[in-house]
């Protein structure tokens, strides 16, 4: 392969291809991250809510993981952008249709507009808010039903159970299930793509229809999604190591 592709001056943008590349992981980081964001506190209160006594709120939760788990992540991009725009008031739907400005000013990223950028974000972070309220209510649903009852009797309400005893010990058990959902969110921002945002996988496209060197072009992002999941899952680890209940779960045992 040759890799001094990358220290040749790309066409536009006034950077080499290298600058290109470390464009897309710029945004690719920044796009995930903001997704996992909403990912996490969206999916822990649909979570919640489907595990409540309270009718209504299971009924909610299960609406709105049935929802957006059914639909493919591709046709939801298509619909944030495309769609969206339509549906709200007109005056709303033009603004956003306008070239608004750049989400940032930095010399070794990409340029496009706002909305771009915000559509990607919440298009992933709902979609993945849907898989994290799944382990949410599975880590709850997993504990046994005597701690509720406790926490009640000693005097606390069920807000209070939730905040000091359930959900404590729920988020511990969920740690291992989760890391593979902030991976995939890495994964899954790839479809940013179609609707603009130039992310890893773009800029890697682009390099390899202006150089011609489509293998070398993809490799290195190969190398980079796999670098970005490699620190996540060891950070994950540490971090479940860190919080393991002793005697709860069985760290290094394959079961």
């Amino acid at each position: 392969m040759d890799w001094k592709v990358f220290l040749e001056q790309a066409p536009s943008g006034g950077m080499t291809y290298l600058g290109w590349l470390m464009s897309g992981l710029f945004w690719t980081l920044s796009v995930s991250a903001c997704a996992w964001v909403i990912a996490s506190v969206v999916g822990c209160v649909v979570g919640v809510a489907r595990t409540t006594p309270v009718g209504w709120a299971r009924a909610l939760g299960t609406a709105y993981v049935e929802l957006f788990r059914n639909i493919p992540l591709l046709v939801q991009m298509f619909l944030w952008y495309f769609v969206m725009p339509e549906v709200l008031p007109k005056a709303w739907g033009d603004w956003l249709k306008q070239d608004l400005p750049n989400v940032l000013t930095l010399p070794f990223a990409a340029q496009f507009s706002l909305f771009e950028f915000s559509a990607a974000v919440l298009c992933l972070g709902l979609y993945t808010a849907s898989r994290v309220a799944e382990q949410v209510r599975s880590g709850i649903q997993s504990l046994p039903r005597g701690q509720t009852g406790a926490g009640l009797a000693l005097g606390l309400t069920l807000p209070q159970v939730y905040r000091h005893v359930t959900l404590p010990m729920a988020f511990r058990i969920i740690i291992p299930p989760m890391t593979s959902e902030f991976l995939t969110i890495f994964k899954n921002s790839s479809t940013a793509l179609t609707i603009g945002v130039l992310e890893l996988t773009a800029q890697s496209r682009q390099i390899s229809e202006y150089t011609f060197k489509t293998f070398t072009a993809f490799s290195a992002a190969t190398l980079l999604y796999i670098a970005i999941t490699l620190t996540v899952t060891f950070l994950m680890r540490a971090l479940e190591r860190r919080t393991a209940v002793p005697g709860y779960i069985a760290q290094g045992s394959g079961h």
